[in-house]
């Protein structure tokens, strides 16, 4: 088999998913054609230089779909025999698409890929697609749907994690991510957008919320209490999978949950060949590469079985890792996962995370992957790890060497 390489990453900034974010005028063909552009000027690229691109993305309605992957490489200045797929597998869709690059490379089914993903929340929101698995009642009723809030609650109160222990994990996410910032350290892959006259939009996370601390969230409601408690009673569908749970403990709000954002990333991954036909040299290799389906009710425990599944996969153990990237969908995700490894929080999301950032769904996969990229090269260390959660009860992991 060949060595998948990645040569480069880049991504957007994350902007407000919201209308008055600064990214709401652009559209997510045209912000994924940015992602496209940086990465081919970047390495410059010419002709048929890559077999494919693999784009991620979790809302595949409206403009958002139709094969949002072709639309996009026809929109940017590839070159237009380059095709392109769209995959959804929810919020672990840009690693998935990472993955997929990574193995086709591996197994001899094409040179070069550039994989990855997008997300415009403040255009296409959460859930307008209608998936069948919350909407329709012969799936729901009979996998005890419930909202992933209400799933971040089950977790917390199923592994014990107090409203403190949630709110000091997002207190520090919001500290790490604006040190990050402070310090340039995603300055590498950060690409400024720009409208359609090339004038910038945004050079920056704009989510980031400098200052946050205990007494700020302690003055937050939970979010999904109601949700659970009242109407429509979600807490009554978890008791009946998990009749163990006298009561579920609801912790989770804005504050220590992911943000709504919009956001792009794109990651070039080619074997030795391409890189020595165009002069690249790369950055790390992909080692492995896991998914996984978990159970559904709970939904976001799909971090522990990905790791164990790659490192069992892989022959390594949790002490080969040096620095982990576990999505912060919600603070309990990440408490579980340390938790579960006994891993220490030094080593887990060191420059924040999606509850300082943002959670772009589609995106955030390749964007947590670049991120582990460069603080590999930054402190020198060798091999990292990155996760995400997935909705509906499934997990994501990959693990990558630095060269």
């Amino acid at each position: 088999m060949s060595e998948a390489y990645i040569y480069d990453s880049v991504r957007s900034p994350r902007g407000k998913g919201r209308a008055d974010g600064s990214l709401h005028e652009v559209t997510a063909v045209s912000l994924g054609k940015q992602m496209l552009n940086a990465i081919k000027e970047r390495s410059n690229l010419d002709g048929h230089a890559v077999e494919d691109v693999i784009w991620g993305n979790a809302t595949q309605a409206f403009e958002q779909g139709g094969c949002l992957a072709r639309t996009t490489v026809l929109a940017s200045d590839l070159d237009e025999r380059i095709p392109g797929l769209s995959i959804n597998r929810f919020c672990a869709s840009g690693m998935e698409a990472v993955n997929l690059a990574a193995n086709q490379v591996r197994g001899g089914g094409g040179d070069a890929y550039i994989a990855g993903g997008v997300e415009m929340m403040s255009r296409v929101s959460m859930g307008s697609d209608g998936a069948a698995v919350a909407v329709d009642p012969t799936v729901a009723m009979d996998s005890y749907f419930v909202p992933q809030g209400i799933s971040a609650d089950i977790i917390a109160t199923e592994y014990g994690f107090s409203r403190d222990d949630v709110d000091m994990l997002a207190v520090e996410s919001q500290k790490r991510a604006a040190e990050a910032v402070d310090d340039g350290r995603f300055a590498k892959t950060l690409v400024t957008i720009r409208d359609v006259n090339g004038l910038p939009i945004l050079d920056h996370d704009e989510y980031i919320r400098r200052g946050t601390d205990m007494q700020a969230l302690g003055g937050l409601k939970p979010a999904f209490k109601d949700l659970g408690e009242v109407m429509p009673g979600f807490d009554k569908v978890a008791r009946l999978k998990y009749p163990h749970l006298e009561k579920i403990n609801h912790v989770h709000h804005a504050g220590n949950s992911s943000g709504i954002v919009d956001g792009s990333a794109a990651i070039l991954i080619g074997n030795k060949a391409f890189g020595e036909r165009h002069g690249l040299k790369p950055r790390a290799r992909i080692k492995a590469t896991a998914k996984i389906g978990t159970d559904p009710t709970i939904m976001l425990t799909g971090p522990v079985p990905a790791t164990e599944k790659i490192l069992a996969d892989s022959g390594m153990s949790i002490s080969d890792i040096d620095l982990f990237e576990v999505n912060e969908a919600f603070s309990a995700v990440v408490l579980r996962f340390m938790q579960a490894f006994d891993v220490d929080h030094s080593k887990v999301n060191v420059n924040g995370g999606a509850i300082a950032m943002g959670h772009p769904l589609g995106a955030s996969g390749a964007i947590i992957i670049g991120t582990l990229l460069d603080e590999l090269e930054r402190t020198g260390k060798g091999t990292g790890l990155a996760t995400l959660c997935v909705a509906s009860g499934m997990g994501a992991a990959t693990i990558i060497e630095r060269v």
